[in-house]
């Protein structure tokens, strides 16, 4: 069983930065594919990013790529996002999952496991 834990959301001007991180209990997480999905208000949850057990592949939805950054460090069992030049769209609640896989994936149903979800509002 893993359990996960969002922090650092926040409100932010546009061009801002922020840094989520994802905080996982159980032993197993440093073999799963974790990723990084948002909602806006009446939106359905689309992904934003994702990486690979050990971090040596990611992969990025085209709307962030080049502004945000995931990366992991297992040692402390954590997956962070870093946003930077953040925009008004990229308003949202942002989830991490996590997949026992060894392959990444974007698709929601393939993620076992999720977080309660961190709010990240941009002002424009």
């Amino acid at each position: 069983q893993v359990q996960l834990v969002e922090s650092g959301g926040g409100l932010v001007q546009a061009g801002g930065s922020l840094r989520l991180s994802c905080a996982a209990s159980g032993r197993t997480f440093s073999s799963y594919v974790t990723g990084w999905f948002r909602q806006a208000p009446g939106k359905e949850r689309e992904f934003v990013a994702v990486i690979n057990w050990n971090g040596g592949n990611t992969y990025y939805a085209a709307t962030v790529e080049g502004r945000f950054t995931i990366s992991r460090d297992n040692a402390k069992n954590t997956v962070y996002l870093q946003m930077n030049n953040l925009k008004p769209e990229d308003t949202a609640v942002y989830y991490c999952a996590a997949a026992p896989r060894l392959r990444m994936t974007t698709r929601l149903d393939e993620y076992r496991y999720w977080g309660q979800g961190t709010q990240v509002t941009v002002s424009s």
